[in-house]
Protein backbone atom coordinates (compact mmCIF):
# COMPACT_ATOMS: atom_id res chain seq x y z
CA UNK A 1 0.00 0.00 0.00
CA UNK A 2 1.41 3.38 -0.98
CA UNK A 3 1.75 6.27 1.44
CA UNK A 4 -0.81 8.25 -0.57
CA UNK A 5 -3.31 5.38 -0.34
CA UNK A 6 -2.74 5.14 3.43
CA UNK A 7 -3.36 8.86 3.85
CA UNK A 8 -6.54 8.64 1.78
CA UNK A 9 -7.83 5.77 3.89
CA UNK A 10 -6.99 7.67 7.08
CA UNK A 11 -8.90 10.75 5.95
CA UNK A 12 -11.88 8.62 4.91
CA UNK A 13 -11.96 6.84 8.28
CA UNK A 14 -11.69 10.09 10.22
CA UNK A 15 -14.55 11.55 8.23
CA UNK A 16 -16.56 8.37 8.77
CA UNK A 17 -16.26 8.71 12.56
CA UNK A 18 -18.04 12.06 12.31
CA UNK A 19 -20.72 11.04 9.80
CA UNK A 20 -24.31 11.82 10.76
CA UNK A 21 -25.31 8.18 10.11
CA UNK A 22 -24.61 5.82 13.01
CA UNK A 23 -24.10 2.88 10.63
CA UNK A 24 -21.28 4.76 8.88
CA UNK A 25 -19.67 5.68 12.22
CA UNK A 26 -19.89 2.04 13.28
CA UNK A 27 -18.17 0.83 10.12
CA UNK A 28 -15.49 3.50 10.45
CA UNK A 29 -14.74 2.47 14.05
CA UNK A 30 -14.59 -1.17 13.00
CA UNK A 31 -12.19 -0.30 10.17
CA UNK A 32 -9.92 1.62 12.54
CA UNK A 33 -9.84 -1.31 14.96
CA UNK A 34 -9.16 -3.77 12.17
CA UNK A 35 -6.16 -1.77 10.99
CA UNK A 36 -4.84 0.05 14.09
CA UNK A 37 -2.99 3.29 13.55
CA UNK A 38 -1.73 5.52 16.41
CA UNK A 39 -2.95 8.54 14.46
CA UNK A 40 -6.52 7.52 15.30
CA UNK A 41 -6.17 7.33 19.08
CA UNK A 42 -7.02 10.95 19.85
CA UNK A 43 -9.99 10.94 17.48
CA UNK A 44 -11.36 7.69 18.94
CA UNK A 45 -11.14 9.08 22.47
CA UNK A 46 -12.67 12.39 21.40
CA UNK A 47 -15.55 10.57 19.74
CA UNK A 48 -16.17 8.38 22.81
CA UNK A 49 -17.04 11.50 24.78
CA UNK A 50 -19.83 12.61 22.43
CA UNK A 51 -21.03 9.51 20.54
CA UNK A 52 -24.77 9.11 21.23
CA UNK A 53 -25.18 5.47 20.18
CA UNK A 54 -24.20 2.78 22.67
CA UNK A 55 -23.17 0.19 20.08
CA UNK A 56 -20.96 2.71 18.28
CA UNK A 57 -19.32 3.70 21.58
CA UNK A 58 -18.63 0.04 22.25
CA UNK A 59 -16.97 -0.29 18.85
CA UNK A 60 -14.89 2.83 19.54
CA UNK A 61 -13.70 1.22 22.78
CA UNK A 62 -12.90 -2.00 20.92
CA UNK A 63 -10.87 -0.01 18.38
CA UNK A 64 -8.90 1.59 21.21
CA UNK A 65 -8.12 -1.81 22.74
CA UNK A 66 -6.57 -2.81 19.42
CA UNK A 67 -3.85 -0.18 19.88
CA UNK A 68 -0.86 -0.55 22.24
CA UNK A 69 -1.85 0.14 25.86
CA UNK A 70 1.29 2.22 26.27
CA UNK A 71 -0.19 4.67 23.77
CA UNK A 72 -3.87 4.56 24.69
CA UNK A 73 -3.91 4.40 28.49
CA UNK A 74 -2.17 7.76 29.16
CA UNK A 75 -4.59 9.51 26.79
CA UNK A 76 -7.69 7.76 28.12
CA UNK A 77 -6.70 8.65 31.70
CA UNK A 78 -6.92 12.34 30.82
CA UNK A 79 -10.62 11.88 30.14
CA UNK A 80 -11.26 10.95 33.77
CA UNK A 81 -10.88 14.64 34.60
CA UNK A 82 -13.43 15.73 32.01
CA UNK A 83 -16.47 17.73 33.07
CA UNK A 84 -18.52 15.67 30.60
CA UNK A 85 -19.99 12.63 32.36
CA UNK A 86 -20.01 10.51 29.20
CA UNK A 87 -16.30 11.15 28.68
CA UNK A 88 -15.54 9.92 32.21
CA UNK A 89 -17.87 6.94 31.93
CA UNK A 90 -16.59 5.76 28.56
CA UNK A 91 -12.97 6.27 29.59
CA UNK A 92 -13.54 4.04 32.62
CA UNK A 93 -15.25 1.45 30.42
CA UNK A 94 -12.31 1.54 28.02
CA UNK A 95 -9.80 1.12 30.84
CA UNK A 96 -11.71 -1.92 32.09
CA UNK A 97 -11.53 -3.45 28.61
CA UNK A 98 -7.81 -2.68 28.18
CA UNK A 99 -7.16 -4.19 31.61
CA UNK A 100 -3.81 -2.47 32.22
CA UNK A 101 -3.39 -2.35 36.00
CA UNK A 102 -1.10 0.65 35.75
CA UNK A 103 -4.35 2.60 35.48
CA UNK A 104 -5.44 1.52 38.98
CA UNK A 105 -4.25 4.66 40.85
CA UNK A 106 -6.58 6.74 38.66
CA UNK A 107 -9.67 4.89 39.95
CA UNK A 108 -10.24 7.30 42.80
CA UNK A 109 -12.82 7.37 45.56
CA UNK A 110 -14.28 10.42 43.82
CA UNK A 111 -14.95 8.38 40.68
CA UNK A 112 -16.29 5.43 42.67
CA UNK A 113 -18.80 7.78 44.26
CA UNK A 114 -19.36 10.05 41.24
CA UNK A 115 -22.71 11.86 41.32
CA UNK A 116 -23.52 10.52 37.86
CA UNK A 117 -24.78 6.93 38.10
CA UNK A 118 -23.31 5.87 34.76
CA UNK A 119 -19.87 7.16 35.73
CA UNK A 120 -20.05 5.45 39.12
CA UNK A 121 -21.19 2.15 37.58
CA UNK A 122 -18.34 2.26 35.05
CA UNK A 123 -15.91 3.04 37.87
CA UNK A 124 -17.14 0.04 39.89
CA UNK A 125 -16.65 -2.30 36.94
CA UNK A 126 -13.22 -0.88 36.14
CA UNK A 127 -12.11 -1.08 39.77
CA UNK A 128 -12.97 -4.78 40.02
CA UNK A 129 -10.92 -5.49 36.89
CA UNK A 130 -7.92 -3.35 37.82
CA UNK A 131 -7.63 -3.77 41.61
CA UNK A 132 -4.20 -5.17 42.58
CA UNK A 133 -4.08 -8.44 44.43
CA UNK A 134 -4.42 -7.88 48.16
CA UNK A 135 -6.29 -4.57 47.89
CA UNK A 136 -9.73 -6.12 47.41
CA UNK A 137 -10.85 -5.59 51.05
CA UNK A 138 -10.10 -1.86 50.82
CA UNK A 139 -11.99 -1.63 47.55
CA UNK A 140 -14.92 -3.50 49.08
CA UNK A 141 -15.00 -0.98 51.94
CA UNK A 142 -15.16 1.94 49.50
CA UNK A 143 -17.79 0.28 47.34
CA UNK A 144 -19.91 -0.47 50.40
CA UNK A 145 -20.36 3.27 50.94
CA UNK A 146 -22.54 3.20 47.81
CA UNK A 147 -24.93 0.52 49.08
CA UNK A 148 -28.55 1.61 48.81
CA UNK A 149 -27.78 4.08 46.05
CA UNK A 150 -30.03 4.59 43.05
CA UNK A 151 -32.59 2.39 41.35
CA UNK A 152 -32.48 -1.37 40.66
CA UNK A 153 -30.08 -1.16 37.71
CA UNK A 154 -27.55 0.85 39.70
CA UNK A 155 -27.89 -1.38 42.74
CA UNK A 156 -27.47 -4.50 40.62
CA UNK A 157 -24.26 -3.07 39.11
CA UNK A 158 -22.84 -2.45 42.57
CA UNK A 159 -23.84 -5.91 43.81
CA UNK A 160 -22.20 -7.54 40.79
CA UNK A 161 -19.01 -5.56 41.38
CA UNK A 162 -18.92 -6.56 45.04
CA UNK A 163 -19.70 -10.22 44.31
CA UNK A 164 -16.87 -10.27 41.76
CA UNK A 165 -14.46 -9.52 44.62
CA UNK A 166 -15.47 -12.76 46.36
CA UNK A 167 -15.57 -13.70 50.02
CA UNK A 168 -13.51 -10.65 51.09
CA UNK A 169 -16.70 -8.59 50.93
CA UNK A 170 -18.45 -10.46 53.75
CA UNK A 171 -17.15 -8.44 56.75
CA UNK A 172 -18.07 -5.20 54.99
CA UNK A 173 -21.51 -6.47 54.02
CA UNK A 174 -22.27 -7.71 57.50
CA UNK A 175 -21.38 -4.32 58.93
CA UNK A 176 -23.72 -2.69 56.41
CA UNK A 177 -26.53 -5.04 57.47
CA UNK A 178 -26.80 -3.08 60.72
CA UNK A 179 -26.88 0.35 59.03
CA UNK A 180 -29.63 2.72 60.13
CA UNK A 181 -30.64 3.23 56.48
CA UNK A 182 -33.09 0.48 55.52
CA UNK A 183 -32.10 0.69 51.83
CA UNK A 184 -28.46 0.10 52.75
CA UNK A 185 -29.37 -2.88 54.91
CA UNK A 186 -31.58 -4.44 52.24
CA UNK A 187 -28.97 -3.93 49.55
CA UNK A 188 -26.25 -5.48 51.71
CA UNK A 189 -28.41 -8.52 52.49
CA UNK A 190 -29.34 -8.95 48.82
CA UNK A 191 -25.70 -8.75 47.80
CA UNK A 192 -24.70 -11.41 50.32
CA UNK A 193 -27.43 -13.68 49.00
CA UNK A 194 -26.17 -13.17 45.46
CA UNK A 195 -22.69 -14.11 46.63
CA UNK A 196 -24.03 -17.31 48.19
CA UNK A 197 -26.39 -18.13 45.32
CA UNK A 198 -25.52 -16.33 42.04
CA UNK A 199 -28.41 -18.09 40.28
CA UNK A 200 -31.02 -16.66 42.63
CA UNK A 201 -31.39 -13.44 40.65
CA UNK A 202 -31.20 -9.89 41.96
CA UNK A 203 -34.95 -9.24 41.93
CA UNK A 204 -35.57 -12.24 44.17
CA UNK A 205 -32.61 -11.35 46.41
CA UNK A 206 -33.67 -7.73 46.90
CA UNK A 207 -37.32 -8.60 47.60
CA UNK A 208 -36.26 -11.26 50.09
CA UNK A 209 -33.86 -8.75 51.67
CA UNK A 210 -36.67 -6.21 52.07
CA UNK A 211 -38.77 -8.85 53.82
CA UNK A 212 -35.91 -9.62 56.19
CA UNK A 213 -35.38 -5.93 56.97
CA UNK A 214 -39.11 -5.41 57.52
CA UNK A 215 -39.01 -8.19 60.09
CA UNK A 216 -36.21 -6.40 61.90
CA UNK A 217 -33.55 -8.99 61.11
CA UNK A 218 -30.12 -8.76 59.49
CA UNK A 219 -30.46 -12.01 57.56
CA UNK A 220 -27.42 -13.49 59.31
CA UNK A 221 -29.37 -15.81 61.55
CA UNK A 222 -30.01 -18.40 58.84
Amino acid sequence: MTMQKQDTDTIRALQGLEDSRSSVRLRAAMAVGTTPDPRFIDKLIERCAIEPEFYVRDMLTWALTRHPASMTVPEVLKELRSERAQARSQALHTLSKIGDRQAWPAITRALLSDADDEVARSAWRAAVVLVPEGEEPELAAVLSTQLGRGERETQLSLSRALVALGEVILPTLRAAMTDLDLRVRAHAIATERLLRDPDAGFEFAIEEAKRVVALGSTGQEE
